[in-house]
Parts: structure tokens; C-alpha cells; sequence
């Protein structure tokens, strides 16, 4: 698998909280597959400051039976095993840049809004290269890539891809700890259909 930022090692503090136990089913695993582009802005010298233009595409949309077995994997046993039954689901899209193959993402989920818009929640396990899996740097804490995206009725908005994040529980909420100093802001989303003519 292809890492899409460069990656250096160091630490860095608590950046979201999600609650756990909320639901995303609106018939999702029947809604058509798309693709989303958005322009990927790095301010954190732990990924690489720069821009670039970032392709996630979603074929299907994880069910609730998958979703509740990642939740409880989670909440029983802990991130290693989120981590191990996150690997073991089938892909559901793929992440890429114009200048990288991209790897797969094995969990995608979105909430209908109130105004009409979507709230859209990705997450995959990262690659890691030879160097950090031999050398063990404090970044293999932070197996995680996760993407929260919200649009508007359009399929237009924003969002943040967390590249390295480590992932706990408690009670009822999810922690998400980055590893950088802040996420890769995703600005300018568009969505469209996946096989969409361009």
C-alpha cells in the first residue's frame, strides 16, 4: 500500500470526540456508489506542509451489522482489536491522489442532516512502511485514518482527514487522538456519482 502524506514522528494532543452510539442508517448500503474530490491543505509539519488534490471514492456503505461488530470490538477487547476486525471487513472504497495507487478503506457512514446535508465518517487502518513497523516510533500508537466530511444538499462542503489517529473508548464516546499538530483540512468538496462522465 502507498502512503499519500509524508509522515514524520511526533506526538500530539486530543482533537475530537464523537459519540459512539449513534445511528447512520438511512438505507445506506443501497445508496449508489460516489466519488469525492476534495483540495487536501497540510499546515502540520508532522505530514508535510503543502496541498494537493485528494479522490476518496465509496462503492458501498458499511451496514449496521458491521458498524455494531467494529463498535463492539471497540468497547470489549479495545483498539487492537478494532484495528484486527476493521483489516478483516470488506473494503468499502479507496483513497488516492493523482500521484499514488492509494489503499483501501474498509468502514464509510453518513448521517442526513436536518438541513438537508450529510454528515459522512470514513475510517481505514493507514499503511506502514518497513521503517516504522521495524523501528517502532510512537506513530505505530496511531494505526487510524479517519475522514469526516459534511456537505450540503448539493454534495458540496468541507472537512478534515486525521492520517494517523488512535482510536479508544469510554462509556459511550469515541476518543480520537491525531498524531499531528491538526488534521489535513479537506476544502472544496464535490461529490458526484462514482461512474459520473468527466
Amino acid at each position: 500500500m502507498n502512503e499519500i502524506p509524508f509522515m514524520k514522528r511526533q506526538p500530539t494532543l486530543l482533537f475530537a470526540l464523537i459519540v459512539l452510539v449513534c445511528s447512520f442508517a438511512y438505507g445506506q448500503t443501497n445508496q449508489p456508489a460516489e466519488r469525492f474530490t476534495a483540495n487536501a491543505v497540510s499546515l502540520s509539519p508532522e505530514y508535510g506542509t503543502g496541498q494537493r488534490i485528494v479522490e476518496i471514492t465509496v462503492d458501498r456503505w458499511s451496514a449496521n451489522a458491521e458498524r455494531e461488530q467494529l463498535v463492539a470490538a471497540l468497547q470489549q477487547k479495545g483498539s487492537d482489536e478494532l484495528l484486527k476486525q476493521l483489516q478483516k471487513t470488506k473494503p468499502v472504497g479507496r483513497i488516492r491522489t493523482p500521484d499514488s495507487l492509494g489503499y483501501d478503506l474498509h468502514y464509510a457512514d453518513q448521517q442526513r442532516d436536518a438541513d438537508g446535508g450529510r454528515t459522512i465518517v470514513i475510517a481505514t487502518d493507514r499503511p506502514i512502511g518497513f521503517w516504522e513497523a521495524t523501528n517502532r516510533p510512537r506513530s505505530i500508537d496511531y494505526p487510524f485514518t479517519v475522514i469526516q466530511m459534511k456537505l450540503d444538499r448539493d454534495g458540496t462542503g468541507k472537512g478534515t482527514l486525521s492520517y494517523a489517529t488512535r482510536i479508544t473508548a469510554k462509556n459511550n464516546v469515541i476518543e480520537l487522538e491525531d498524531f499531528a499538530s491538526q488534521p489535513i483540512m479537506l476544502n472544496n468538496i464535490k461529490s458526484e456519482p462514482k461512474n459520473a462522465t468527466k
